[in-house]
Formats: structure tokens, sequence, C-alpha cells
């Protein structure tokens, strides 16, 4: 993934759009046939450094782990197409999209305890309404813990990309705003929205910036 300078996100940026409810990526590992990719919800410890999720024990890219443990896992979210002649010119199209990859090296979860210990933590997350549903020996769940495997991803390096033209002048991208909300109230894609949304505030960081006086 190309990063330039005026699309960088800071680790502040990419920590609070992840805890927005953006816990669903694509995990990759560098297989003996190629790239495997699996789709996958997922719990983030930033605090930690480490990514905690599972998978069906069959699922193809728990060997691809065993033969290398490097592996990335993406989360790409609130994108949009921008038409050449909202953005001025040379009237260039572009994507607006924000996207966060990780990547980490993978240990193999495999024994019941850990595995238990995994999905409980996910469990926590993805449904704290129902503290009582966890796996714990004599559960109902125990004995299908045979069928999956945990994977704990140790975050090695982060990058994070939020491209919404911050390299054009801010009174454009307030114009190309106006114009994703048009669309949107046209279309009702929702992805317009998240990309307006993203736009702004970082149109707003950069306006700060530049309205701040020097000590």
């Amino acid at each position: 993934m190309l990063i330039r300078g005026w699309d960088r996100g800071s680790e502040q940026e990419w920590r609070q759009w992840l805890a927005a409810g953006r816990d669903f990526g694509t995990l990759a590992a560098n297989g003996p046939d190629g790239p495997v990719l699996v789709p996958t919800h997922f719990l983030l410890d930033a605090d930690a450094g480490e990514v905690l999720l599972h998978l069906a024990a069959a699922n193809p890219l728990l060997a691809a782990v065993r033969a290398d443990p490097r592996v990335t896992l993406a989360v790409t979210d609130d994108y949009a197409f921008a038409p050449g002649r909202w953005r001025g010119e040379p009237y260039t199209p572009t994507s607006y999209y924000a996207s966060v990859q990780f990547s980490c090296t993978a240990e193999l979860v495999e024994d019941a305890a850990g595995k238990a210990a995994i999905l409980n933590r996910q469990l926590a997350h993805f449904q704290p309404e129902r503290p009582g549903d966890r796996v714990g020996p004599g559960g109902a769940h125990w004995a299908l813990l045979t069928g999956v495997r945990g994977l704990r991803l140790t975050v090695r390096r982060v990058r994070a990309k939020f491209k919404y033209d911050d390299k054009k002048p801010v009174e454009l991208q307030a114009e190309v705003a106006e114009r994703l909300a048009e669309r949107h109230a046209a279309t009702g894609n929702p992805r317009d929205a998240g990309a307006r949304a993203q736009l702004l505030r970082r149109m707003a960081v950069r306006t700060a910036g530049a309205d701040r006086s020097p000590d």
C-alpha cells in the first residue's frame, strides 16, 4: 500500500477509527501455492500489540501459517469513487478510502483452554449483552472446540492510510464533501456518507492546524 505524506494516518487516528466498530477484515498468509486470504472478525488489543481470532480447523490459512507465520491483516472502509470533474485540473478520478494494515507474526493456539480463552474474549466483545454465553469445561460448546483453532497475532508494524485529497486545497475538499452528500441523497449509497465523514474530519484537522497560532 502506497502511503503519501499527506494521507498517512497517525496511531491515534487509526485506533479511534477501528474502535468505532471496525472489527472485520481480511487476513492474508503466504501459502505454498500462493497467497491465502480469509475474511474474518477479529479482536484487536492495541495496547498489548496483539490481535485475537479463531478459524475452522480445516481452513487452508492455518497450513500456510504453519509454513510461514508472517501474516497481514487489512481493514478497509469508508471508500467511495471520486469522479475527475469533482477534483479540479487535471480532472483525474480517484478512490477515497481508509485502510489499516497490520503486519504480524501468527501463533497457532491448539489447546482447549487457550482456544476457549480466545473465544471468550471475542464473545465478550461481540455480544457483551450475554455474559452467560461462554465456553468452559462441561458447557454446551466445549466439545466443539476440536473443530476450531485459535490465532494470536503479534503486531510488528501498523500502516494506516486515509486517502481523502489532503493534498488539495481545503476549499476543494469542501466542494467534494457537498458532492458526496448530493450523491448519497440521490442513491442512498452508505459508502458516500462514510467517505464524506472522513473527508470532513481530515479537513477539520488541516484547518485547525492552519489556524493555530505559533507559540
